[in-house]
């Protein structure tokens, strides 16, 4: 929240700030443009003005969302790219989860709900956005398993260092009752969940390496 000193947002980014949060909420279809107009104290006509209609509006909120999130927490995770590459994989993985962990962050509040209903407005902006960091840690798994890495391995390790950031999403989302929660595992603690992730994902990427390894001894 803004405090007295702060100058008042303008028009635009006040739409931006308050739609990104309503559409993580609500996803696209529940969330209306009166509702945001509302919460973000101006009139439909300014909607028009900035954005033409509610389908800009959005892909717009879902770009803004994500560059508040990587001003928040740098893909790189900081790490100065001469290091390791499992120190670079690391920093890739703690920027990730604390992205999906920040409370404040909309992006992938957004994209949970586009999953759940899929309006494919996302499709492109996703994959212009998205690609660079996918093709970024493709290359540091390719890096750590080494020049006999196969295009299926590196994809199959992506898919599981992924799907376990993720599962973060699916547990931060789900509605339980009380009975229910606790048999769910408790991902409270975020910086820990990072670090399992990454020494469980350095120690499969390491096996992947060795069977390389033991079948070209065999040949």
């Amino acid at each position: 929240m803004n405090n007295t000193h702060d100058p008042p947002l303008k028009t635009r980014q006040r739409l931006l700030v308050t739609a990104s949060r309503i559409f993580a909420e609500k996803g696209y279809q529940e969330a209306t443009v009166a509702e945001i107009c509302e919460q973000a104290e101006t009139n439909i006509a300014s909607v028009n003005y900035h954005f033409r209609d509610k389908e800009n509006l959005y892909l717009e909120a879902w770009r803004y969302a994500f560059q508040q999130d990587l001003e928040r927490h740098p893909s790189d995770g900081g790490i100065n790219p001469d290091t390791s590459a499992e120190a670079r994989l690391a920093g890739r993985i703690r920027s990730l989860i604390a992205r999906i962990a920040d409370p404040d962050a909309h992006f992938f509040a957004i994209v949970h709900r586009e999953m759940a209903q899929q309006t494919r407005l996302l499709e492109k902006i996703m994959a212009q956005e998205i690609n660079p960091e996918r093709q970024a840690l493709n290359a540091l798994v390719k890096e750590l398993i080494g020049p006999t890495a196969t295009e299926q391995q590196i994809q199959f390790c992506h898919a599981s260092i992924v799907g376990q950031c993720f599962h973060l999403l699916k547990v931060r989302h789900l509605r339980l009752s009380h009975e229910t929660q606790r048999y769910v595992l408790e991902m409270n603690d975020a910086e820990a969940y990072a670090e399992h992730v990454i020494r469980f994902s350095l120690v499969g990427i390491k096996a992947v390496r060795e069977v390389n390894q033991q079948n070209m001894g065999a040949e």
